[in-house]
C-alpha cells in the first residue's frame, strides 16, 4: 500500500463498465465521497466539449471548473492496534515506530508526517508498511475536505421553560447571581417576548451567542451557568459567508424610446435566433435592457447568467441589480475565498437557489438549474480568454454553447463589437440590434488628438503631457469635474538603461526587460514574478548614469500629483487593486466624488459608468497601433473608444484627449468620427487576404523546452510533418518576440484553416503529430501546448 500526504485523488465518476478493463490495471475505487453530485449531466457534457475543441483533457477541464474549496485532499492516518499479538519478531526499527504510536495513539491518531517528525530516519515508509504487514499497525486514510461551514451558536430558552410561571420563578431563583440575571433580561429584551409567546419558540426571532453577551460586556461563564441550570439553551446552525438577505424593490427602469424599441427588437430576434448581438454606443443604456429581459426571465422561474470581463465591474452592476432584485442575485468571481465559492456553487445547483449569477469567465462551469438566459457584456474584451493553464477556453464562446445545451437565449452586448461577432450578425449567424443613441439624449464625448511628437519638436512637452492635456485637465477640477487617463502600462518605467554603454536588466529565467516598480522600489519581472534591487550602478560598465525610461501607471499618478498638487489622485491597476476590497475601495472613492483623477490600466476602459466624469485621456495611442498583431488595429478602436466613452455621461458633454504621434492615422480618424463601420469594412478586407478571423480558424502551437537547441530542432521537425499534411496552411516555425518565459525556450507554429474545412479532424491530426514528436527520445521532455482560436 503506498503511503504519502497526497494518496487518494478525487475524480468523478460519469458512466459505470460491468467488466474490468484487459489494457490497462484498474485501481480499486474506496469509497464514494458524495450522496448527491457535484456536478450536472450539462456540466459534463459541457466539459466534453471545451475538452474535444480546446484540445485538452477533460482532466484539465475538471481543475479549471470546481472551485478549490470542493477539491479533497486527504493525509494517511495510522493507528495502533490494541488486538496486536507479537508472533514475529521485530527488529529495533520497527519497535521504535510502534512505540511512538502505541505512546501517542491514547491521545490521538498519527499522520505519517507527524511520525516522520519524531523517527527522523529516511527508511520510515519502509517500516510502517512492515508493521502494516504484520498487524500491528493498521491505517485509514482521513479524507478532509477545503471547505467547511460555517457556523453561528444562537440561544433560546430551555425546552423546559415554556411558561410565564416557570420564567418568573427562575427570576426569584436569580436574585443572588446579578450577572446572570441581566444577561436573562437582555435574551427578554432581545426576544421581544412581549410581542410573541415563550410557548411558542419557533415565533421568537434568533439571538447570538455573541450578540447576547456583546451588548451587556457579559462573560461566557454567566451564560453557561444558566444554561446549567436549564433556563437557557445553546444551539449551533449553518449560516451563509454570502452576506445577509437584500430585499429588492421590484421596482425596473424607466425605458427610453430607443431603448424600449431595442428591448422589442431584442424579443422578436429571441423568437428565431439564439443568440442576439446588441450593438449600443457607450452610455447608451444597455444595463437597463438587460435588467428588463433579467426580469421576464426570473417570472418564468428561469436563470441568468451575466458575464463580466473584469471584477472591477462587478462591484457597480452588483448594486444596480440588487436595487431591482435583491438576494436573487449572486456573485461569482476568484477574488472571493474558497468557501464563499463553493456556498454559491452549491445554491446555484439548487431548484430554489440564485436567479441570477453575476460572475467573470469562470461562472460558465456552474452547475445551474434552470438556466434561461446568457448575458455577455463587453462581449469583444479579449479577458474572456483563458490563457494559462488549459483549458485555454473562451467564456464567450464557451457561454453560447452552454446556453445552447439549456436550449436557452445569448445576448451579447458591446459598443464596440469583436470583428467576428459582428462578421456573424452580417451573415445572418445572431440577429444585429443597434442602439445609436445615448441615453436621455446625451451626445457622444468630443475627441482630441493632440500631436506628441510636434510637441516634443517645438519642446512644449511637459513630462509625458501635451499641454493641452494638462490644460483641459486643469478646467476639469476647477468646474469639480474628475478626470480617467489610460495607460496601458502598470508599473513606474518599462525599465532601466544606463545611459553610458546602454546596458539593460534584464529576468535571470524569461526575455524580457525588468520593469521597474516604485513601490516595492524592485525591478520586477511581469512574466515570472523574479524581482532584484534596482540599478543604482551599472553592472557592466561601473558608470552612475542610470535612468528609468518610459512610463507606466505609478510614474503618471506620481508626476500628476507634482502637476495638481491639491487633486486627489487614485491609480487602478493590477498592482493596487490584488484584493477585493481595494478595488472597491477605489471605484467607490471616485464614485463618490473623493478622487479627481483616476489613473489605471483597462481595467478603466471596460464599463465603469461614473456621472461626474468630464475628460478621458489616452495617453500613448503609439504602443497599441505598433503593437505585432494583426488585432492591434481592431483592439486599438476598441479601447480607445471605451476609454473616450467615459466621459459626459450625465449632464454636460464630455472630451476626449488622445495624445499620439501620427494624428492623421486611420484608426484614429475612425475614433473621431464614431465610425465602428468604416473599421470593420476595413480590417474585414484586410483579414480576408491574409487569411485572419472570421475566414480563417487559428491553432496556434507553442513548444518549450528548456534547451534552445532541441526545442528549434522540435519545431522544425514538427513543421515539416504538419506541412506535408496542411501544405501552406502551416505558418512557421516561428521564434516569438519574448522567447523565454520561466527558463523554457519558445516556439511557434501557426495553423489556418478555412471556416469550411473540417476542425474536428485538422485537430485530431494535430493531436497524432504532437503524440508523435514527443515519443521521440530526444524530445521526451518537450511540452507542446495547443491554443485554438488564440486571442
Amino acid at each position: 500500500m503506498p503511503f504519502g500526504a497526497r494518496k487518494f485523488y478525487s475524480a468523478i465518476v460519469q458512466n459505470v463498465r460491468e467488466q474490468n478493463s484487459t489494457t490497462y490495471p484498474v485501481k480499486e475505487i474506496v469509497t464514494a465521497l458524495d450522496e448527491h453530485p457535484v456536478v450536472n449531466d450539462t456540466q459534463l457534457r459541457l466539459w466534453q466539449w471545451i475538452a474535444s475543441y480546446y484540445m485538452c483533457t477533460v482532466g484539465e477541464v475538471m481543475k479549471a471548473a470546481i472551485p478549490s474549496g470542493l477539491k479533497l485532499e486527504s493525509e494517511t492516518k495510522v493507528f495502533y492496534n490494541e488486538a496486536y499479538a507479537q508472533c514475529e519478531e521485530l527488529n529495533k526499527h520497527e519497535e521504535e515506530v510502534l512505540n511512538i504510536v502505541h505512546d501517542t495513539c491514547a491521545k490521538k491518531s498519527l499522520s505519517v508526517s507527524e511520525i516522520a517528525a519524531i523517527y527522523k530516519r529516511k527508511d520510515l515508509m519502509r517500516v510502517v508498511q512492515s508493521l502494516v504487514d504484520k498487524e500491528a499497525l493498521w491505517v485509514e486514510e482521513v479524507i478532509a475536505s477545503r471547505y467547511k461551514p460555517r457556523f453561528e451558536t444562537y440561544v433560546r430558552f430551555h425546552p423546559e421553560m415554556d411558561s410565564e410561571t416557570k420564567l418568573k420563578t427562575a427570576f426569584d431563583a436569580l436574585e443572588k447571581a446579578p450577572k446572570q440575571l441581566e444577561i436573562l433580561m437582555n435574551f427578554i429584551k432581545l426576544s421581544k417576548i412581549f410581542h410573541y409567546s415563550i410557548s411558542t419558540p419557533n415565533s421568537l426571532p434568533l439571538i447570538t451567542k455573541k450578540q447576547l453577551l456583546q451588548t451587556i460586556d457579559a462573560q461566557s461563564e454567566a451564560l453557561n451557568s444558566l444554561v446549567r441550570k436549564k433556563i437557557l439553551e445553546l444551539y449551533t446552525n449553518e449560516i451563509s459567508r454570502l452576506g445577509s438577505e437584500v430585499v429588492g424593490s421590484g421596482d425596473l427602469p424607466k425605458l427610453t424610446p430607443h431603448q424600449q424599441a431595442a428591448m422589442e427588437q431584442i424579443s422578436d430576434a429571441f423568437a428565431t435566433k439564439d443568440v442576439v448581438l446588441l450593438h449600443g454606443v457607450t452610455s447608451s443604456g444597455k444595463t437597463e435592457i438587460y435588467i428588463r429581459l433579467i426580469d421576464e426571465q426570473i417570472r418564468q422561474g428561469k436563470q441568468v447568467l451575466y458575464l463580466l470581463p473584469e471584477i472591477a465591474l462587478t462591484a457597480q452592476i452588483i448594486n444596480r441589480l440588487k436595487i431591482v432584485f435583491g438576494s436573487k442575485v449572486g456573485i461569482y468571481h476568484s477574488k472571493f475565498p474558497d468557501a464563499e465559492r463553493v456556498e454559491v456553487w452549491n445554491n446555484v445547483g439548487k431548484p430554489d437557489g440564485y436567479s441570477v449569477v453575476l460572475g467573470v469567465r469562470s461562472s460558465i462551469f456552474l452547475p445551474f438549474a434552470n438556466l434561461g438566459l446568457v448575458i455577455i457584456d463587453e462581449e469583444h474584451e479579449n479577458t474572456y480568454k483563458q490563457y494559462d493553464p488549459a483549458p485555454r477556453y473562451h467564456a464567450r464562446d464557451v457561454a453560447i454553447v452552454l446556453a445552447s445545451m439549456h436550449k436557452a437565449k445569448t445576448l451579447l452586448g458591446t459598443a464596440t463589437p469583436a470583428i467576428e461577432s459582428y462578421y456573424n450578425a452580417c451573415e445572418g449567424k445572431y440577429a444585429l440590434v443597434e442602439l445609436t443613441q445615448r441615453y436621455a439624449g446625451m451626445e457622444l464625448p468630443e475627441v482630441h488628438i493632440v500631436n506628441i511628437a510636434l510637441a516634443r519638436k517645438q519642446k512644449k512637452m511637459q513630462s509625458h503631457f501635451h499641454p493641452e492635456l494638462l490644460t483641459t485637465i486643469e478646467e476639469t477640477l476647477k468646474a469639480g469635474k474628475q478626470a480617467i487617463l489610460f495607460q496601458n502600462r502598470r508599473g513606474f518605467a518599462p525599465y532601466m538603461q544606463c545611459r553610458v554603454c546602454e546596458h539593460i536588466p534584464r529576468c535571470e529565467y524569461c526575455d524580457v526587460c525588468l520593469t521597474y516598480h516604485k513601490f516595492p522600489d524592485r525591478l520586477v519581472c511581469h512574466y515570472c514574478g523574479y524581482s532584484v534591487e534596482i540599478m543604482r550602478q551599472c553592472p557592466d560598465c561601473g558608470g552612475l548614469d542610470v535612468a528609468d525610461v518610459g512610463f507606466g501607471t505609478e510614474k503618471i499618478e506620481d508626476e500628476l500629483q507634482i502637476f495638481f498638487p491639491h487633486a486627489q489622485i487614485a491609480r487602478l491597476d493590477l498592482d493596487s487593486s490584488r484584493t477585493r476590497s481595494n478595488y472597491e475601495k477605489i471605484l467607490s472613492a471616485f464614485e463618490e466624488g473623493k478622487t479627481d483623477i483616476l489613473v489605471g490600466t483597462q481595467m478603466v476602459a471596460k464599463g465603469l459608468n461614473f456621472e461626474n466624469v468630464r475628460l478621458a485621456a489616452v495617453l500613448n495611442a503609439d504602443n497599441m497601433l505598433s503593437f505585432p498583431d494583426f488585432r492591434a488595429y481592431e483592439r486599438s478602436y476598441q479601447l480607445m473608444t471605451q476609454v473616450s466613452g467615459r466621459a459626459g455621461r450625465a449632464d454636460k458633454r464630455g472630451l476626449a484627449i488622445i495624445q499620439a504621434s501620427k494624428p492623421q492615422h486611420v484608426i484614429l480618424q475612425y475614433i473621431i468620427a464614431n465610425d465602428y463601420a468604416g473599421m470593420y469594412h476595413s480590417q474585414l478586407a484586410e483579414r480576408e487576404k491574409f487569411k485572419y478571423p472570421p475566414f480563417y480558424r487559428l491553432i496556434r502551437l507553442t513548444l518549450k523546452h528548456k534547451s534552445k537547441e532541441i526545442v528549434k530542432m522540435a519545431a522544425n521537425e514538427l513543421a515539416e510533418y504538419l506541412t506535408k499534411i496542411f501544405g501552406n496552411r502551416i505558418l512557421g516555425p516561428e521564434t516569438p518576440i519574448i522567447s523565454r518565459v520561466q527558463n523554457y525556450y519558445l516556439e511557434n507554429i501557426l495553423l489556418k484553416i478555412e471556416k469550411q474545412a473540417s476542425a474536428p479532424k485538422a485537430k485530431t491530426l494535430l493531436t497524432e503529430a504532437i503524440q508523435n514528436i514527443r515519443q521521440l527520445p530526444t524530445y521526451k521532455s518537450l511540452q507542446v501546448v495547443a491554443d485554438v482560436d488564440p486571442a
